[in-house]
């Protein structure tokens, strides 16, 4: 079995972290194997969510293997992708992290890079690694304040404090805490939710605005969110969404599960 498991379910691309025994952390190989699912899905016009979560059930992912961690910062792709192998990296479509077990250090990273994440009730948070001394490269120093804001961001990285699935939740981090065992049913009914919604164009121009809202003045990220969705409006499935609503089609919209309302 490979360290990472690419499973294609129609439009949503199932991706595993597949070393249960070592808590589902990176060494060289998983992070570019890594890449190549990220760049894969990214290239696959037919894809058009990525779920990843960690198999075994006791992790999501636990980080950097740091018994091989010069195996991650000596990949050749490193310098495009970051040590582990997806933080520089955007896709452009959405991107879901199904979280059972463990999501410590680089994990932790592994979920603030998707677009936002699910949580069975028996997950833990953390970045862990502090008690080492090892310092955070795959993106937790810049998305970290993004998600859960600049206090509670360098409460994690300088305290190295491992929390809770719910503690998670109340900080922003985690949107959705269900039962344990969970989570990734959840992401992937979510996935098929986002997946089958019309306007796919409609759905990435506003990922790409979001995102990009923290990097430019209020101003700028009007100018482009109008620029990015006006261009939307000739997509053929836009056009067949406001068809069936003027026919009176009202889908049921996803609720959030469990008690995380």
């Amino acid at each position: 079995m490979a360290k990472v498991e690419v499973e294609r379910r129609g439009p949503v691309t199932l991706v595993t972290v597949n070393r249960p025994e070592v808590h589902n952390c990176f060494d060289g190989e998983t992070a570019d194997l890594m890449t190549a699912a990220v760049d894969g899905f990214a290239a696959d016009g037919d894809a058009r969510v990525f779920v990843v979560t960690g198999a075994g059930g006791r992790a999501f992912c636990s980080g950097a293997d740091l018994k091989a961690a010069g195996t991650l910062v000596a990949r050749q792709d490193a310098s495009r992708t970051a040590p582990m192998g997806f933080a520089k990296l955007d896709p452009g479509k959405p991107t879901i992290a199904a979280i059972e077990g463990y999501c410590f250090a680089g994990g932790l990273e592994l979920a603030a890079w998707c677009d936002f994440r699910i949580a069975g009730d028996g997950a833990e948070f953390g970045c862990l690694s502090r008690r080492w001394g090892v310092p955070y490269v795959d993106g937790g120093t810049q998305r970290f304040p993004r998600i859960v804001g600049l206090g509670n961001a360098l409460y994690l990285l300088e305290t190295g404090v491992r929390i809770d699935a719910t503690r998670a939740f109340s900080m922003g981090f985690v949107q959705e805490v269900v039962p344990r065992g969970r989570a990734l049913d959840r992401a992937l009914e979510l996935a098929e939710a986002i997946s089958s919604s019309p306007g796919q164009a409609g759905i990435r121009a506003d990922r790409a605005s979001a995102i990009s809202a923290f990097d430019a003045p209020l101003a700028d990220g009007l100018e482009r969110e109008g620029r990015a969705g006006l261009e939307t409006l000739s997509d053929p499935e836009l056009a067949e969404g406001l068809r069936r609503y003027a026919a009176g089609d009202r889908p049921e919209a996803p609720r959030p599960a469990g008690g995380s309302a």
